[in-house]
C-alpha cells in the first residue's frame, strides 16, 4: 500500500461506523454602545443590532438608556443599563466610567467577542479602558465615526487628544461617509485604515404608502417635512424661513419632527413670520416610516451633516429631498436626479427648488421613484450589515 493510501486508511471511518460529530460553531457575541436619543448614530447602531440578531448573533446593547429604536423583542437581544453612581463629592456623576464598568461586566459575564461603539467620543475611550481592565482576556473594539464626534466635539481642545488616541487604539475603524473619513484623517492626522460603510435603510420598512388613513394636511395642501434633533447645525431657522416663502405662493403645511435646543426658537420664529397655524411641531416620534411617506418633499438645510440618515429614509419612502450641498449629503442625494442641493445660506435656492417640486407633480414623482431606487440599490440594509460582519470576522 502506498504511503498516501495508508494515511487515508488511518483517517477514513470503518464501514458502518458512526461519523464523528462536527463541533458546533459558537454564536458570536457582540456588544453595541450608542447614544439612545433621537439621532442618526443611535438609529443606525440599533438597526444594525436588530439585523445581527435576526442573523443569529447574540447582541448586547450597553448604554445609559434603552435606545429609542429598540422596539422589537428577540431572545438574541439584550439591554444592559449603565447607571452612574451618585456621590456628594461628584459635581457630575462619572457616566463614562460607569459605562466602562458595565462593558467589563457584560464582556466577562457573556463572553463577548467584541464591542462596537458608535461615536468616538466618549464611547471609544470607555471601550479602551474596558479592554485594559479585562486583560489578558481579548476583547475586540470596533469604532464607527458618525459625525460631530469628528467635526465638532472631538476638535475641542479638552477632547482632541483623547479622541485621537481612542480612534488609533481601536482594532477597526469605520466611517459613515467618504467626507467623514477624509475629515478624520485631515483633522486628527489618522493614518490607520478607515473603512467607509454607509448608513443604510430597510426599503421594505421605509416605503411609499399607496393607501394610508393618516393625514397631516387637508386635500390639495402640500406637506413639507423636516426631522432632526433640533441642534444649531440643523439650521432650523432656515427651515422656517424657506417654508414661509413657499407658503406665500401655495397652500402648504410644514411638519417638524423631533426636539432639541432650537425648537422653542423655531416656534417663536413661526409666530413672528405669521405661519404658526401652518406649522406642526410633533416632537420626537418613533414612527418615521409612517410619517415620511405623507410628505411631498423633505427639507434638510443643515450647516453640517456627515451623512443625513433621515434624508435617505425619505428617499426610500419615495420623497424627493431638498438639502445642503455640504458634508456627506452629496454622497446620498444627487442634485437634479433624486433631489436638489444648495449652499446652506442660499435660502432662495431652497425656496425655488421646493416650489419647483411642489408645483410640478410629474417631476416630483419621477424624482421620488429615482430616489427610492438609489436607496434600495446603494444603501441596502443587507449589504451594509454584510460589510460590518466582514469587519467583525477580520478580528478572529
Amino acid at each position: 500500500m502506498s504511503p498516501a493510501r495508508k494515511r487515508a486508511a488511518r483517517v477514513a471511518p470503518a464501514a458502518g461506523a458512526p461519523r464523528p460529530k462536527r463541533r458546533r460553531r459558537r454564536t458570536r457575541r457582540i456588544g453595541i454602545t450608542c447614544y439612545s436619543h433621537f439621532g442618526g448614530s443611535g438609529v443606525v447602531a440599533t438597526e444594525l443590532g436588530m439585523a445581527l440578531a435576526r442573523r443569529g448573533y447574540q447582541v448586547h446593547f450597553i448604554a445609559h438608556r434603552l435606545p429609542f429604536r429598540l422596539r422589537e423583542f428577540s431572545s438574541q437581544l439584550y439591554f444592559h443599563e449603565a447607571t452612574p453612581a451618585q456621590y456628594p463629592v461628584f459635581d457630575q456623576a462619572p457616566s463614562n466610567l460607569a459605562l466602562t464598568t458595565k462593558m467589563v461586566e457584560v464582556a466577562e459575564n457573556y463572553d463577548l467577542d467584541l464591542v462596537h461603539v458608535h461615536y468616538a467620543m466618549p464611547f471609544a475611550a470607555s471601550a479602551y479602558l474596558a479592554r485594559r481592565l479585562i486583560y489578558p482576556r481579548q476583547l475586540g473594539v470596533v469604532t464607527t465615526l458618525h459625525g460631530t464626534d469628528i467635526t465638532v466635539v472631538g476638535l475641542e481642545p479638552a477632547f482632541f487628544r483623547v479622541t485621537k488616541f481612542s480612534i488609533e487604539s481601536s482594532d477597526r475603524v469605520t466611517a459613515v461617509s467618504r467626507f467623514l473619513k477624509e475629515r478624520a484623517e485631515e483633522s486628527f492626522g489618522i493614518t490607520r485604515p478607515i473603512e467607509v460603510i454607509y448608513n443604510f435603510v430597510d426599503a421594505k420598512v421605509f416605503a411609499p404608502r399607496k393607501h394610508s388613513s393618516l393625514r397631516l394636511a387637508p386635500p390639495q395642501t402640500k406637506v413639507v417635512m423636516h426631522a432632526s434633533n433640533f441642534r444649531s447645525v440643523k439650521n432650523i431657522p432656515a427651515v422656517i424661513h424657506v417654508f414661509s416663502e413657499v407658503r406665500k405662493r401655495l397652500k402648504a403645511k410644514l411638519v417638524m419632527v423631533g426636539d432639541g435646543p432650537e425648537k422653542a426658537g423655531a416656534e417663536h420664529l413661526a409666530r413672528e413670520l405669521g405661519v404658526d397655524r401652518d406649522v406642526l411641531f410633533l416632537g420626537n416620534q418613533d414612527c418615521m416610516e409612517e410619517l415620511l411617506p405623507l410628505a411631498d418633499i423633505f427639507l434638510l438645510p443643515s450647516s453640517s451633516e456627515s451623512f443625513g440618515l433621515v434624508a435617505l429614509e425619505a428617499m426610500s419612502a419615495e420623497v424627493p429631498v431638498v438639502a445642503s450641498n455640504i458634508g456627506g449629503l452629496p454622497e446620498v442625494v444627487e442634485h437634479g436626479v433624486t433631489g436638489f442641493l444648495h449652499d446652506p445660506e442660499h435660502l432662495a435656492g431652497f425656496v425655488a427648488s421646493s416650489l419647483r417640486l411642489l408645483t410640478h407633480e410629474r417631476l416630483r414623482r419621477t424624482m421620488g421613484r429615482r430616489a427610492r431606487r438609489v436607496a434600495r440599490e446603494r444603501f441596502s440594509v443587507d449589504e451594509m450589515v454584510d460589510r460590518y460582519i466582514r469587519v467583525y470576522d477580520s478580528l478572529r
